[in-house]
């Protein structure tokens, strides 16, 4: 089972490569686990056509007694893929970090992992603060690898700097280690060149480079990846082909 961790600042398009990379995943046949650990509970919309996802903090919310059985807050998607969100805390009240701790802990009691047997999980990981339940999936060993999501803005990167830092902390403990970088265009200026910049610094690959894709703008306004939608497009093969490298032992920098 290959466990990974997408992390990238909050906007800067980490779902939306998260769900196309699991339905690339899918789409060579792998068994594949999308959970969404942000509070807006819409990393897997594009995977259900467009429709929400209970998550599991909204279940708790309404419900007096944890779920018994994983179908209560998860939905088959796309290529067979598994979807769930952790979802937040009501807005103002509490913290989402929490929720994602709350939601590790009952996928465990409902032995997802033994239930599904996956061959890839994918963590989608809010990255514009590198703490408590959002350091969970490399803090307490539920990724392997960490993929960070980036463009060219100042922000992006110092948020990338950020999470490579939180990684390289949890080192010693034998816990996750950054595999690259997923570079999402933005159309900045000079931005190649401060990625490649970053990148060098930190001595990481750039695994996959995403131009800005209309394409991908109209799938997702019916719900859908462009892996579902339009797969005989370039952009399509742009995902196969990171899924395909990240199947390996070692992934080759695009």
């Amino acid at each position: 089972m290959q466990k990974i961790a997408i992390y990238g600042k909050g906007g800067i398009g980490k779902s939306t490569l998260t769900s196309h990379l699991a339905a690339a995943f899918a789409r060579l046949g792998k068994r594949v686990i999308q959970i969404g650990c942000d509070p807006k509970a819409d990393s897997t919309s594009n995977l259900l056509g467009g429709q929400p996802l209970t998550s599991v903090m909204g279940y708790l919310r309404e419900h007096d007694e944890p779920p018994q059985d994983l179908a209560a807050i998860s939905r088959t998607g796309f290529g067979g893929v598994l979807c769930i969100e952790t979802g937040g805390p009501t807005p103002g009240l509490g913290c989402a970090g929490r929720g994602i701790i709350a939601t590790f802990d009952l996928l465990e009691d409902l032995s997802l992992f033994e239930t599904f047997a996956p061959d890839v999980v994918l963590y989608d990981v809010l990255g514009d603060v590198v703490c408590g339940g959002f350091a969970a999936p490399i803090r307490e060993g539920y990724a392997e690898d960490v993929l960070i999501v980036t463009s060219g803005e100042k922000m992006a990167l110092y948020a990338a700097g950020n999470i490579a830092d939180a990684v390289e902390n949890f080192r010693d403990r034998g816990y996750a280690r950054v595999r690259g970088i997923l570079f999402n265009r933005r159309n900045v200026p000079d931005e190649e060149e401060k990625v490649r910049a970053f990148a060098a610094t930190r001595s990481l690959p750039i695994l996959a480079d995403f131009p800005r894709s209309d394409a991908i703008n109209r799938a997702e306004e019916e719900g859908r990846t462009v892996i579902e939608a339009a797969p005989q497009l370039p952009i399509s093969e742009k995902f196969l082909a990171l899924a395909r490298s990240l199947l390996t032992s070692e992934p080759q920098e695009a």
